[in-house]
C-alpha cells in the first residue's frame, strides 16, 4: 500500500479532528470535512492537540486541507467516519456518491450500528470496523483534549492499514477479531449515559461508590445478554470484562488502586451532548442492549430505566440533569 493515500476525516467533530490532526502533523495528506464553524476556528487558529499524558502539538492550517464539500470525497483513498451513529446513514450515502470504490472506509464511532450500517450502504467498498478507547474534549479555538489512555482499533483486511494510520502518539492496532474488541468497548460506553446523568466529571463519578454500583449493575444486565447471544467480549482493560462489575463494586481505596487510569477530569461525550441539547447516541448503546434483550427473554429493567431518564432529558432541551444514584432505582 502507498503512503501516500489521501485520508478524509468524515464528519470531523473531536475525535475527527484529533486523529486527523495528529496525521497530518507526521505527514499524511488529511483533508477535514467539517462544519462551517469548525472550519473557522481552524483557519484562525490552526489545530492544537494536547494529551493527559503532555502531548502537545500544534498543527498549522496550512498542513491540512480543509472542506464542507462532500466532493473531497472523491480524492479519498481512506476515509475515516467519525459523526455519531445516527448520521451515518447520510454519510454511508454520501460516500457511495462520491468516493472511488477502492477506497477503504473505516468506522471509528461507537457502538456496533455504525459499520454495520456503512457495510450495507457499500457493498463495493472495503468496510472495516474500529474502536476507540479515548475521549477527547473540545476545549474551543481549535483545541482538542485526549483526556484518557488506549490505542485504536481497526479491523485488518485485503490491503494492510494499522501501520499507516500509526504515527507517534497515536498508535493504531489491527485485529481480526474486532467484533469482540467493539463489544467491549460498548460495556464500557453504558457509562457514558449515568456520566451524563450524573453532571459529574468522571473522577468525580467513579470515586462515588455508588455510581460504581450504578454502572457494575447495568454492566451484569448487558454481559448476561451478550451471554444469552453467544457474544464473547474482549476487554481494552487490563482487566477480563466479566470481571469490570466486581471491580466497579470494591471499596472506593481499592478501586482506586487497580483503575487509577480511569481516574480523569473530563466528561463522557454524552455529557457534552446533553449539556449542548444535542441527540445522543443513547440508542446505539444502551438501546442495542434493551433490543437484544428483549431477543432473548433477558431482562434490562436498569439500561432502560438510564435510557429512559437520558431521553427526557433530551426532551428538556440543553443542560444536564445532576442526578444522584438513588434516582435511578
Amino acid at each position: 500500500m502507498s503512503d501516500r493515500r489521501p485520508i478524509v476525516v468524515a464528519g470531523a467533530g473531536a475525535i475527527g479532528c484529533f486523529v486527523g490532526g495528529m496525521l497530518a502533523a507526521h505527514g499524511r495528506d488529511v483533508t477535514l470535512l467539517v462544519r462551517p464553524r469548525v472550519a473557522e476556528q481552524i483557519r484562525k487558529h490552526g489545530l492544537r492537540l494536547t494529551g493527559f499524558d503532555g502531548l502537545d502539538q500544534q498543527v498549522p492550517a496550512a498542513s491540512l486541507t480543509l472542506s464542507q464539500d462532500p466532493a473531497c470525497l472523491a480524492e479519498a483513498g481512506i476515509v475515516l467516519v467519525t459523526v455519531k451513529t445516527d448520521d451515518t446513514a447520510d454519510i454511508a450515502r454520501l460516500v457511495a456518491q462520491h468516493t472511488p470504490a477502492l477506497s477503504t472506509i473505516v468506522s471509528l464511532q461507537n457502538g456496533l450500528d455504525a459499520a454495520e450500517i456503512l457495510r450495507e450502504a457499500l457493498p463495493l467498498h472495503d468496510v472495516r470496523g474500529g474502536m476507540v478507547p479515548f475521549n477527547v474534549v473540545p476545549h474551543g479555538d481549535g483545541r482538542y483534549h485526549r483526556a484518557t489512555s488506549g490505542d485504536i482499533f481497526v479491523e485488518t483486511g485485503r490491503m494492510p492499514l494499522a501501520g499507516y494510520l500509526s504515527v507517534p502518539g497515536l498508535q493504531v492496532t489491527g485485529t481480526g477479531a474486532i467484533i469482540g474488541v467493539q463489544w467491549g468497548k460498548l460495556l464500557l460506553n453504558l457509562n457514558n449515559a449515568l456520566n451524563a446523568l450524573s453532571g459529574l466529571t468522571l473522577q468525580q463519578q467513579l470515586l462515588d461508590r455508588r455510581w460504581r454500583r450504578v454502572m457494575a449493575a447495568q454492566m451484569a444486565e448487558a454481559l448476561a445478554v451478550l451471554k444469552a447471544h453467544g457474544i464473547h467480549p474482549a476487554s481494552s482493560t487490563p482487566l477480563p470484562a466479566q470481571l469490570i462489575p466486581w471491580v466497579m463494586r470494591l471499596p472506593t481505596p481499592l478501586f482506586t488502586r487497580v483503575a487509577a487510569k480511569m481516574l480523569t477530569m473530563a466528561r463522557t461525550s454524552m455529557s457534552y451532548d446533553l449539556e449542548a441539547g444535542k441527540p445522543t447516541e443513547i440508542d446505539a448503546l444502551q438501546g442495542r442492549i434493551i433490543a437484544m434483550g428483549a431477543q432473548e427473554g433477558v431482562a434490562t429493567p436498569l439500561c432502560q430505566r438510564v435510557s429512559d431518564l437520558v431521553k427526557e432529558a433530551q426532551a428538556r432541551g440543553p443542560g444536564l440533569p445532576d442526578m444522584d444514584p438513588s434516582d435511578l432505582r
